[in-house]
């Protein structure tokens, strides 16, 4: 679909509305020749503008900040295609962990870390929060700032408000967005990010942006897309705000015993360190457990991969993100930054991680056979997690919930 303009606000007695019939300009031409369907959604995209625009007025945006914003807003196909796309192949952990923590990675790392010291430190010692984790969610999210993202955030929120799949969403983060602009922390030009909304070098959607982000340069503005300053102590605030525990680890990679019980191995089982060691957890150069409270054990790759024991930090972590494996990545890039060792146990790399129809159907075996899985959605979680623990039980194999081709073609 060709990208749509819109010019919108002629703000008048105090209501906006749209100041042109929206026009789509197909690849190489002109307004005159756009297309009966993309009118259509130009008139559409116009008439929600106008609409959201009347709801931020009520809620104090202005009509000068409307027209900044909305004065030629597009609306942006790919965006929507990007939101509804559902990847079909899951990444196996060990795969992904292989180029966020790569050794060019971690090496870059180091180097931003040594030339940027004054930043970081200042945003570490201000919040609680490690240097090197600071610099791991940077290189995780924009590659240490290289690659933050070209598309305008305003855009992007309006066209998934418009699109409707997660309007209430969209709303909020769009007022949230149209509030920066309002308070001058940056100009429409430069408000960019990914499509989805996330903004700048550790990639804050708008609300996160408004609660958490910090001016520590003096300079007025909180600029996450320019100045390492305020991008060091507004990712540390959040953190910081999350739930960081200062001077506690994020976790560490641990040994079984033998015939341990690999259900123990979930989020929702957790118990100070010493009772994991007593239990017979050990570190991997067995040295004492670190005195982690409430940390649970994560076998991200099942009962043949790597174990660790993971403690309130790493939570805080998933506060930022919620996938395991970005925040066992950014614990484990923070770690080779600091010198520490990489995961010494094996990936099970011959395994081929389900793709989502295939743990669909995993998922719809599990209900039939009596081992309740949850509703079928192809996508893994407590519910699936626990009901592959009991079919694994009932054939005698370690109960360590994780899917596998082989457990799908034994269902079936």
């Amino acid at each position: 679909m060709a990208t749509v303009l819109v010019g919108i606000l002629a703000l008048a007695a105090g209501t906006a509305a749209p100041s042109a019939i929206a026009q789509a300009i197909p690849a190489g031409g002109s307004p005159a020749q756009a297309a009966p369907d993309d009118a259509e959604l130009n008139q559409r995209f116009a008439r929600w503008i106008a609409d959201f625009s009347t709801s931020a007025r009520a809620a104090g945006i202005t009509g000068e900040t409307l027209r900044l914003a909305f004065d030629g807003v597009r609306f942006i196909p790919r965006v929507t295609e990007l939101d509804s796309a559902q990847p079909e192949f899951i990444r196996a952990v060990w795969d992904y962990l292989d180029s966020a923590v790569s050794a060019q990675r971690v090496v870059r790392g180091q180097d931003r870390l040594l030339q940027s010291r004054p930043a970081i430190d200042a945003a570490a010692a201000r919040y609680g929060v490690p240097a090197e984790v600071l610099v791991a969610i940077w290189g995780m999210e924009s590659n240490y700032g290289s690659n933050t993202g070209d598309i305008p955030t305003i855009d992007a929120l309006a066209t998934l408000g418009f699109e409707g799949r997660r309007e209430a969403w969209a709303r909020t983060q769009l007022l949230a967005a149209l509030k920066i602009l309002q308070n001058r922390d940056i100009e429409r030009a430069q408000m960019l990010g990914s499509w989805a909304g996330a903004m700048g070098q550790t990639q804050f959607l708008p609300t996160n942006f408004l609660a958490y982000a910090v001016d520590a340069d003096g300079d007025g503005r909180r600029d996450i897309w320019g100045s390492l300053p305020d991008v060091m102590a507004s990712t540390a605030n959040f953190l910081a705000s999350a739930g960081w525990q200062a001077g506690q680890p994020w976790g560490l990679e641990v040994r079984l015993p033998p015939g341990f019980d690999l259900a123990l191995a979930d989020a929702d089982v957790r118990q100070p360190a010493s009772a994991w060691a007593a239990q017979g957890v050990q570190s991997m150069d067995g040295a004492p457990l670190p005195a982690l409270a409430d940390s649970a054990l994560l076998l991200p790759a099942g009962a043949r991969g790597p174990a660790f024991l993971v403690g309130p930090n790493f939570r805080t972590l998933l506060r930022y993100n919620n996938s395991t494996s970005y925040a066992l990545a950014v614990s484990l890039l923070a770690q080779a930054l600091a010198g520490g060792p990489a995961v010494q146990t094996a990936w099970p790399r011959d395994l081929q991680p389900l793709s989502r129809s295939q743990l669909l159907a995993l998922q719809t075996a599990l209900n039939a056979r009596g081992f309740d899985s949850g509703t079928p959605d192809g996508t893994m979680g407590p519910a699936t997690r626990r009901g592959i623990r009991l079919y694994q039980r009932s054939l005698g194999l370690p109960a360590d919930g994780y899917p596998t081709l082989e457990l799908l073609q034994r269902l079936q």
